[in-house]
């Protein structure tokens, strides 16, 4: 009968412990340089992001540049007003075969996301010189669930579309515009 009331104890005794582990850890991650995710800050305000308007990566890159804080100039002729200019090079969403059944079925695909692009400023300085981001990933593949692999290989290019913005991002907010740089475009 003693046992009922030793489980509860030892219920609170493993909770305590647990949570005086943590409470000991906590300091030990920000010292070695552990830090939550926070959206990247820039050296500059606005944007002009120079992509077709039927660009899914495109329509990302600029919802997340807007709640990064930026202001995202969308009208062509008043690009001039934005520091910087991202100029999209290439964005494309490729498939290739990398793999066949004996019967010469697919059996596996190899999906791409390829983002390139540069970014300048009004004046014509490049301030990100020509870079490009590519994510690719294989995903097996049958013909008797042909719908669902096509939903699937749906949401794996959304996911390596995600990547590759938030990669661009971080690409943007390591520049450094030159001083005469940020006073041409306000």
């Amino acid at each position: 009968m003693t046992k009922a009331p030793a489980m509860p104890c030892r219920r609170l005794l493993l909770t305590a412990s647990l949570a005086a582990l943590a409470a000991g850890t906590a300091p030990w991650l920000t010292a070695c340089g552990f830090h939550l995710r926070r959206p990247p800050e820039f050296a500059f305000r606005s944007i002009y992001v120079d992509m077709p308007a039927s660009s899914t990566l495109g329509a990302e890159l600029k919802r997340q540049l807007a709640s990064a804080g930026l202001q995202v100039i969308t009208d062509a002729a008043e690009k001039n007003r934005a520091q910087v200019i991202l100029q999209a090079l290439q964005d494309s969403r490729e498939r290739s075969v990398v793999g066949l059944n004996a019967a010469g079925q697919v059996r596996e695909y190899q999906l791409r996301v390829r983002f390139g692009f540069r970014l300048v400023t009004p004046a014509g300085h490049v301030a990100l010189p020509d870079a490009e981001i590519l994510r690719e990933i294989d995903q097996s593949y049958s013909e008797s669930a042909a719908l669902s692999k096509e939903a699937e290989a749906e949401m794996l290019y959304q996911s390596m579309q995600s990547d590759v913005v938030q990669q661009a991002l971080e690409r943007i907010a390591a520049i450094q515009l030159p001083a005469s740089g940020q006073q041409a475009g306000q």
